[in-house]
């Protein structure tokens, strides 16, 4: 009867919206009543962990509010807030399986990229016709894969050089590409 008449009071302080001790009282009472709870359905310390978070904040928003009728059944509101979360947890899971069931194979199905066909022989003309600097800045970016940092301490210039010189490279390319079409 003490412990209830303790919960009471805890109620009645937190309904008052006054009294953040009796929140952090409620829940240092109550969490690892909570968790115990998360395991033993849950099976996972995580998932516990997460039960005992939503719980009491839906606990202490109901409070807060005044939506607790009878103060000494708080232990009760607690308990049946924790089997409709982890119902709903269970529920949400299920759901998950079932899309993924039915929509997961073409989520999982690779997909191709559908890249345009380019003559590859021309490319190679086109990469021919660009100066040597030009050529090295876009070889080293795009098929060695160096930042512009590292091509520009290659080369020994700025890095600002180094993408002004790719860019007019890659324009002068798709210029070049675009004529070959």
């Amino acid at each position: 009867m003490d412990v209830e008449r303790l919960d009471a009071d805890l109620v009645r302080q937190i309904g008052s919206g006054t009294d953040r001790e009796a929140e952090a009282e409620l829940c240092e009472r109550m969490a690892p009543r909570i968790r115990l709870y998360g395991l033993r359905h849950l099976r996972d310390q995580h998932a516990a962990e997460d039960l005992a978070q939503q719980v009491l904040i839906t606990t202490l928003e109901a409070l807060r509010a005044g939506r607790l009728r009878d103060p000494d059944k708080l232990a009760s509101f607690i308990l049946g807030t924790c089997r409709m979360t982890v119902l709903d947890l269970r529920r949400n899971a299920q759901r998950k399986e079932r899309l993924l069931e039915q929509f997961g194979a073409g989520l999982l199905a690779p997909v191709q990229p559908s890249l345009p066909h380019f003559d590859h022989q021309q490319l190679t003309r086109c990469m021919q016709t660009l100066k040597e600097r030009e050529r090295s800045v876009v070889v080293m970016t795009f098929y060695d894969e160096q930042t512009s940092a590292d091509v520009a301490g290659f080369l020994g210039v700025s890095e600002a050089n180094v993408r002004v010189i790719r860019h007019r490279a890659i324009h002068q390319l798709r210029d070049c590409m675009r004529g070959a079409a």
